[in-house]
């Protein structure tokens, strides 16, 4: 269970407490405000606070002030222009804080992302809950025989049963350990020093649930959820990704919008491939062989224009 009900209690009271404020509000972004959306088995995003909307991208664009004597169709365009040449500045603008509670082996991926500010859970100062991430049956799959990190084929029957009973049952003789070593008395009531915690935490597994707080700006965000968010991003990273996209869907959905259609939904193309585009135009016969392309360029190539 993501959430306590103490703690569901202190969010509803928490959202029940508006302040007023002069500065630019989204109303999508209000209606999340501090709720928890529940990832996997124990984890969730929620957003704890955010700055800048649609009109702020626009605003440092034309580095005006106010509303502007422009409307909402020209501000929609001028974001689509921004995002179609890769502009990066005014969308730097907004800036969202996230609280993620996650298992640690997903957030060592996350860290990777190094244009955020983050402050974790301290495991120095704190014991960590006996929580872990236990995959769904459906996610417990083979090593892919094509792609050196990826999925395969979903385990059936005795192996996958065997499977997530080592998971669970490593886990939690670990945790089992764990606060054995911090412990100040052994088993048997007898007393002992007790090891510190930021040695005793050596020996969790890093399906283990850590919490921090994520501060990205939007430019940055857009980069993490291009990569995270894509189908071939490993599962358990990319519903937090797909649960952070439908909480910016509601803050900018015009710069949403044309991420989606510019980086979700676009792709690039080499000069090379290009090339082809226009020899297929002219009704020329194109193949890898004549192409100039790799084996692995021309399956890529041929995966986007899907002929």
């Amino acid at each position: 269970m993501p959430l306590t009900d103490d703690q569901r209690a202190e969010i509803e009271a928490t959202r029940a407490t508006p302040k007023p404020t002069l500065r630019a509000v989204s109303e999508g972004m209000e209606a999340h405000m501090y709720r928890a959306h529940e990832v996997l088995d124990h984890g969730f995003i929620r957003v704890i606070d955010y700055m800048g909307d649609d009109t702020a991208i626009v605003q440092a664009a034309r580095v005006s002030y106010g509303a502007g004597t422009k409307h909402v169709s020209n501000d929609e365009g001028l974001i689509r222009y921004l995002m179609r040449h890769w502009h990066s500045t005014p969308f730097e603008m907004c800036e969202i804080k996230l609280h993620v509670k996650l298992p640690v082996f997903v957030a060592r991926q996350w860290i990777r992302h190094r244009t955020a500010n983050v402050n974790e859970y301290s495991a120095r100062y704190s014991i960590l809950d006996r929580e872990f991430y236990i995959p769904h049956p459906d996610q417990l799959a083979a090593q892919s025989v094509v792609n050196n990190q990826g999925r395969g084929a979903v385990l059936e029957g005795e192996e996958a049963a065997r499977v997530l009973d080592m998971l669970k049952r490593d886990a939690n003789t670990a945790y089992d350990h764990y606060e054995a070593m911090l412990s100040p008395t052994q088993a048997d009531g007898s007393p002992q020093q007790g090891l510190a915690r930021e040695l005793a935490r050596m020996n969790l597994p890093a399906n283990i649930y850590t919490q921090w707080y994520w501060k990205v700006d939007l430019h940055n965000l857009f980069h993490f959820l291009r990569l995270r968010a894509d189908a071939h991003a490993q599962y358990e990273i990319r519903v937090y990704a797909d649960a952070i996209c439908k909480v910016v869907a509601d803050w900018v959905p015009i710069a949403f919008a044309a991420f989606e259609d510019y980086r979700m939904g676009g792709a690039t193309l080499s000069g090379k491939a290009i090339e082809c585009v226009r020899r297929m135009l002219k009704g020329e016969e194109v193949t890898q062989e004549n192409s100039g392309m790799s084996k692995g360029e021309w399956r890529e190539f041929m995966g986007v224009v899907d002929v």
